[in-house]
């Protein structure tokens, strides 16, 4: 019975919302379906409803005249300014430069053809919208995804606004009106409806928003091309959508604010289902390694997914697919901002401000009016350096531009009223005729008045407490720079700057030079300040040098163009492997494998069975036969029936071939006296019950032990949840049950320590799922197998049939071990070989079954075939004479 906690992924594409009936605003795609779209087959789906399929259907009978890539960049919102028009018949469009979309088309292949899709920032009428979608469609390569006004409310301001957006900037909902009131609108308040922490129909609004947005991709893609890029956290369901779709496409995903810790991030109610979403993209990208740190310990400590380091590049393994990880964070676009440089009225604006801040050393901040910007720290912190520094009193000015606020909210109201009691208060105690410590413009300004506070501003402050990136130092260094062509430009003013920033904020580990603060910490953050306008001249100018070198080399076009390449790096095997999708809901992901890599059907193996005269049949235990998550590790009495009935059949040689101990194996498996077993990895080798135990190493020295234990025992003390697992050859340290994240770093201190310590001993020392191994050199299945099979071959009986099934690491030695039997002579040329694996991952085998139960299903038709086998051996007629 599928579990009702968490939304069906099938149910939502439905729209089958047993709480909530959302409209998508009316025919909007229908004027997008006249243009002719270029389709190829997409890969098998599971499990898709009906209705979902005539929805996403896009079967075209035109045929690509050529290949080219493009890329559809999907986000939120579109590049483009809508109006309607004063008249009001019809609406005008116009690009919005400002954009970081429409700006990062500069850093891609000039012959790449670029398609947006997103919304508008404007309500249309359902009447308009085939109209709107044609003409932005052939004027700007748009494809507009139309929401109507409710289902935008709850899908925006409800769960991205009032429970995503407060998450991610580390704003827990410890009460049902926290969460009420951070980013969300007026309206917003009508689509509550249940308390603030927990409102199921506002994650039911967001994932069809996401579906609406993956139509509105489906109908304009054509996989085998297109490179699709995601941005932000109000499409992170997407990528599940589209994935399902098409198996092998080519979709990036970048985050631009902040992916808080594991223990926040695990508050979330639906935080599975958003990063198995995310693992559907090829490359996820952040701005800041911090960023990605996060997101990575939420895949280990949720999923149980590691990540690997090669060569520069970090990586998830996910069901065969390597997903890359992008850190880098965001630039600015030099043109722009240089084209603004020029406008001819900057100039008297600039000297306009200096008139009026004559003989004053201006700082500068430049923050949106928002809860997580620090606006009133900054205040409290400039006010401690006035009191603490006398000889600024009257001398220095913080600028305060405070953007107007873009949403409502308490909270945000009594940050206002904190900011204006401040400001009052400090240029009460401080101010004096003609001069005001504090200067507040709470006014949305323009682009050259923003500019031109820069250009006199002798240093630039954030204190933001949380801030995805934050563009205000990278604007502030160019300006300071000025253009090489401007009068000014070897102004001492326009070449040195400096820099106060927040810790917390994208563009922190950027700007080296900057003297970094912690916000909260009013005393340091004014001593900052002091510090900052303080520093002599020479030093300002070497710190504006390293910061502007750095802001304009990496731009916003430096930043797509890397994304971009990481992006065909990272999907660069897409169709030369196979590809299939399996599970349901959020789910649901794509299994990548080598082009034969296959399931092992149990009518082929039985049929190849039956025609077999020997028998080589190789088995691993754990994970195998029984489950890995078993807490009775001991065989049933069902494997029992079936090991006997196997051996039982004189064409079988039949082992268990396992990396526990010996005694544990033979209590174990006591009812099988014809079953062979080779415990600790091959270490030691019985043949049956009958026969002695055998060690295939030529290592009795165990010295070694006295060394490994003492270290292993050292980090068992310090790593609750560790055990040590004494065999008589092998030492295995356990961190299943420990802190994954503390765990899996202690296990590569710990492989590291023992490879330095053991160097000159014979044995190796390796890492597997959550255990660190050391064992005597020259001891692995892949060996055992060979020694078993060359032993039939000597006897006379050279296997014809090898079935080798595992699941873990160490039994990829096996598999890799029969695949070249018949040609050393170890089996014969017509041998059918089976190598298995439990689960469907990449692997050495050729053949994989899904979980242990399938495993004992196909064992038992073998065993069945068996006994039928016998039977009619023992009860055919004889031959007529």
């Amino acid at each position: 019975m599928m579990s009702r906690s968490y939304t069906n992924l099938l149910d939502l594409a439905s729209g089958n919302f047993a709480a909530l009936s959302l409209g998508a605003g009316g025919g909007g795609g229908r004027g997008l379906r006249r243009m002719p779209r270029v389709m190829t087959v997409p890969g098998t789906l599971a499990d898709l409803q009906e209705e979902e399929e005539r929805a996403n259907s896009v079967a075209s009978d035109v045929q690509s005249s050529q290949a080219q890539d493009r890329i559809i960049i999907v986000a939120n919102q579109l590049p483009v300014r809508a109006r309607r028009r004063p008249d009001g018949r019809g609406w005008t469009f116009a690009w919005d430069e400002d954009s970081l979309l429409l700006q990062l088309k500069d850093g891609l292949p000039d012959d790449m053809e670029v398609l947006y899709v997103g919304s508008l920032n404007v309500d249309v009428e359902p009447h308009e919208q085939d109209d709107v979608a044609q003409a932005l469609l052939e004027r700007f390569k748009c494809v507009p995804a139309f929401l109507s006004p409710d289902l935008h409310e709850r899908f925006y301001h409800g769960f991205c606004k009032r429970r995503l957006w407060p998450l991610f900037h580390y704003m827990l909902p410890f009460s049902a009106s926290s969460t009420s009131d951070h980013g969300s609108s007026g309206r917003a308040g009508a689509a509550r409806g249940s308390d603030g922490r927990y409102d199921r129909s506002l994650w039911e609004a967001y994932v069809l928003a996401n579906k609406l947005f993956s139509q509105k991709v489906i109908e304009v893609i054509n996989p085998e091309d297109d490179y699709v890029w995601i941005h932000d956290y109000h499409l992170m369901a997407l990528p599940t959508f589209l994935r399902r779709r098409f198996n092998r496409l080519r979709m990036g995903f970048f985050l631009h604010v902040p992916f808080p810790s594991s223990e926040i991030y695990r508050t979330l109610p639906f935080r599975e289902e958003i990063l198995k979403a995310l693992l559907n993209c090829d490359l996820i990208g952040f701005h800041t390694f911090d960023y990605a740190r996060h997101f990575l310990s939420c895949c280990s400590r949720m999923l149980g997914i590691e990540y690997q380091s090669k060569r520069g590049y970090i990586g998830l393994d996910y069901f065969g697919r390597t997903i890359g990880i992008k850190i880098l964070p965001v630039g600015i676009h030099m043109g722009q901002l240089q084209s603004v440089l020029r406008l001819p009225d900057k100039e008297w604006r600039v000297n306009e401000l200096r008139q009026q801040f004559e003989g004053k050393t201006v700082l500068l901040g430049v923050d949106d009016m928002d809860i997580f910007k620090g606006i009133n720290l900054k205040l409290l912190a400039f006010e401690h350096m006035l009191k603490l520094h006398p000889k600024w009193q009257g001398r220095a000015v913080l600028v305060q531009i405070a953007n107007p606020a873009r949403a409502q909210g308490k909270d945000l109201k009594e940050i206002q009223n904190e900011i204006e009691e401040s400001c009052e208060r400090i240029n009460k105690a401080f101010g004096h005729a003609g001069y005001s410590p504090v200067v507040l413009i709470d006014r949305t300004i323009s682009a050259v008045e923003k500019i031109a506070y820069y250009i006199i501003a002798e240093c630039v402050v954030v204190t933001a407490v949380r801030d995805g990136m934050n563009l205000t130092p990278y604007e502030y260094i160019v300006c300071r720079q000025g253009i090489s062509d401007s009068k000014d430009s070897e102004a001492d003013g326009q070449k040195k700057s400096m820099l106060v920033v927040s810790e917390f904020i994208g563009c922190s580990p950027s700007l080296s030079g900057a003297i970094r603060i912690n916000p909260w910490n009013i005393e340091t953050t004014g001593e900052a300040m002091n510090e900052a306008i303080s520093l002599a001249d020479g030093e300002k100018q070497l710190r504006h040098e390293k910061h502007y070198r750095y802001v304009s080399t990496h731009d916003v076009a430096y930043w797509s163009k890397s994304f971009q390449q990481d992006m065909e790096r990272t999907c660069k095997d897409h169709f030369r492997r196979n590809c299939w999708g399996i599970g349901l809901g959020f789910g649901f992901r794509v299994v990548a494998v080598e082009p034969n890599f296959r399931k092992l059907h149990v009518d082929g193996i039985v049929s190849a069975y039956m025609k077999a005269k020997r028998r080589a049949i190789l088995m691993d235990y754990d994970g195998t036969l029984v489950p890995l998550a078993s807490i009775n590790k001991q065989p049933t009495a069902e494997i029992i029936r079936i090991i006997n009935t196997l051996c039982a059949d004189k064409k079988n040689v039949v082992f268990i071939v396992s990396g526990r101990g010996r005694n544990h194996l033979g209590d174990w498996f006591l009812p099988c006296e014809k079953l062979g077993i080779a415990a600790e990895h091959g270490y030691f080798v019985r043949w049956s019950q009958d026969e002695e135990w055998e060690t295939y190493s030529q290592s009795t020295d165990f010295g070694w032990m006295q060394i490994a234990e003492p270290v292993m025992k050292l980090y068992t003390e310090s790593t609750d949840g560790s055990s040590i697992e004494p065999k008589e050859s092998a030492l295995v340290w356990h961190h299943r049950d420990a802190d994954p994240g503390f765990g899996s770093s202690q296990a590569k201190e710990m492989l590291d320590h023992l490879e330095s310590v053991l160097a000159n001993e014979p044995v190796s020392v390796k890492s597997g799922k959550f255990i660190v191994e050391v064992k005597p050199q020259g001891v692995s299945k892949g060996l055992v197998a060979e020694k078993i099979l060359s032993a039939m071959a000597e006897n006379g009986r050279q296997a014809d049939f090898v079935l080798c099934i595992g699941d873990d690491r160490s039994d990829e030695e096996m598999f890799e071990d029969i695949a070249g039997v018949v040609t050393r002579n170890l089996a014969a040329p017509d041998t059918s070989i089976f190598g298995c694996t439990v689960g469907q991952k990449p692997s050495k085998a050729r053949y994989y079954l899904d979980d242990t139960a399938e495993v004992r299903n196909m064992l038992g038709a073998l065993a069945d075939a068996s006994e039928e086998s016998s039977f009619e051996e023992r009860f055919e007629p004889p031959l007529s004479t």
